[in-house]
C-alpha cells in the first residue's frame, strides 16, 4: 500500500490558531490583501506597549503551531490565556518557541543567551549562520538582533507577552472569534465528509486550493486545522516525525475579512489579479503547461523577484495551482476551474438582490 494510503486523519479545531494568525496578518496585510488602513486600526486599539509587545512577538514568535496544537480543547483563545498562566514568566517564551522532543542548533544558542541573560557579537554571528540555511529569505540583522535580545530577557518577555495578548483577546479578538467560528466548524464538516470519498494527496490539494507537495507523504499522521485568516494559504508544520499539522484556509468564498465588507475578498483579489497585464501574460503561458519561476522570468524576461512577487498575488487570487517538487523547487500551473468560477462568482454577486447582501 502507498504511504499516502496509509496516511491516518486527525481534526484539530479551535480558534487559537487564528488569535495568532490574526496578529500576524495585521502586521503584514499587503501579503493577504488586506487594507492597511484596517489593519492599522485594529493595532491600535491596544495599548502602545503592548502593542510592541505584540510586534516583537511577530518577529520571535511567528505562528506557535507546535504549541498551540498541543493546548487542550476547547483551543481557544482563553484556552491560550490559560495555559501561558500555568507557566511561569522564564518558560513561556521556549515553550511557545520550541518542538519539545528535540533541542537543535539554533534552540541551544538562544537557550545558552537566555541562561546567561545577555548576548554577544559571537551568539549574533552563530545565530545568523544557522537562520540563514531556515528558509528562502534571508534574515534581517535587525530582527535577529532583537530576538537575541528579547532571549536574554526572557523573563521579561514571558511577563509582557500575556498582558499583551490578554489586551488583543479583550479589544478584539474575543469578538472576532465569535464570527469566525461557525465557518471554522463548517470547514471541518465538509472536510471530513470530502476525506470518506477522496485520497489523501487529493483532500489536502483540494483544501490548500491548488497545492501539492511530495513532502507530506512522509508523513502517517496529518493534523488538520482550519483558519479564517490565512485564506487561501496554508501552513503546515512538522511537530514530529510521525505528524505534520496541516493548516489551511478556511474563508467562505462568500465573506471578507473585515467584518461589515459587503464585497466578498475571493472577488477583489482575483479582479486584482487579473487587472494586471504582466500577471494575464503568466498565465497564458501557465494555461499552455506548467512553469517553474526561472522559467517564466526567461520567457517574459523579468527579473526573478518580479516574476515571484505577481506569482504571490496569483496565488492570493487562487488561480494559479503550486506544486513544491523534491529539493523545493516550485512549479506553477493554471487554475482554469477558478477562472471560470471567478466570473461566476462576480454575476452571482452583482445580481443578488440588495436585500440579501
Amino acid at each position: 500500500m502507498d504511504k499516502n494510503e496509509q496516511t491516518k486523519l486527525f481534526w484539530d479545531l479551535g480558534t487559537a490558531y487564528d488569535m495568532f494568525f490574526s496578529l500576524h496578518v495585521l502586521h503584514h496585510p499587503e501579503e493577504y490583501g488586506l487594507r492597511g488602513s484596517w489593519a492599522a486600526g485594529v493595532r491600535s486599539r491596544v495599548p502602545a506597549e503592548e502593542r510592541k509587545i505584540l510586534e516583537s512577538a511577530e518577529l520571535i514568535l511567528h505562528v506557535p503551531v507546535t504549541w498551540i496544537h498541543s493546548l487542550p480543547s476547547p483551543k481557544d483563545g482563553a484556552t491560550v490565556l490559560w495555559a501561558l498562566g500555568q507557566l511561569s514568566p522564564a518558560e513561556r517564551l521556549p515553550a511557545m518557541c520550541f518542538n519539545s522532543e528535540k533541542c537543535g542548533e539554533g534552540e541551544e544558542i538562544l537557550l545558552e543567551v537566555a541562561s546567561k541573560g545577555s548576548w554577544s557579537e559571537g551568539d549574533y554571528e552563530a545565530y545568523r549562520s544557522f537562520s540563514k540555511g531556515k528558509g528562502e529569505k534571508k534574515p534581517k540583522p535587525k530582527v535577529l538582533r532583537e530576538s537575541l535580545e528579547w532571549w536574554s530577557r526572557s523573563e521579561e518577555f514571558g511577563e509582557k507577552i500575556l498582558s499583551a495578548l490578554q489586551s488583543y483577546q479583550q479589544v478584539f479578538f474575543a469578538e472576532e472569534e465569535i464570527r469566525i467560528r461557525p465557518a471554522l466548524k463548517e470547514s471541518i464538516t465538509r472536510a471530513q465528509e470530502m476525506a470518506k470519498h477522496m485520497e489523501t494527496k487529493a483532500l489536502l490539494e483540494e483544501l490548500s486550493q491548488g497545492v501539492s507537495s511530495t513532502e507530506w507523504q512522509n508523513f502517517t499522521e496529518i493534523a488538520l486545522a482550519p483558519s479564517y485568516w490565512i485564506t487561501p494559504f496554508i501552513i503546515y508544520s512538522k511537530v514530529s516525525d510521525q505528524r505534520l499539522v496541516f493548516i489551511y484556509g478556511a474563508r467562505p468564498n462568500d465573506a471578507s475579512l473585515v467584518p461589515g465588507e459587503v464585497v466578498p475578498d475571493a472577488i477583489l483579489r482575483a479582479l486584482k489579479a487579473l487587472a494586471d497585464p504582466t500577471r494575464m501574460k503568466i498565465l497564458r503561458y501557465l494555461a499552455e503547461e506548467p512553469n517553474t519561476p526561472a522559467q517564466l522570468s526567461r520567457n517574459l524576461r523579468l527579473r526573478a523577484p518580479t516574476v515571484i512577487h505577481h506569482l504571490n498575488a496569483l496565488r492570493l487570487a487562487g488561480l494559479v495551482h503550486l506544486t513544491v517538487e523534491p529539493g523545493g523547487e516550485k512549479r506553477y500551473a493554471m487554475r482554469a476551474e477558478m477562472v471560470k468560477n471567478t466570473c461566476d462568482n462576480m454575476q452571482d454577486f452583482l445580481l443578488k438582490p440588495l436585500s440579501d447582501a
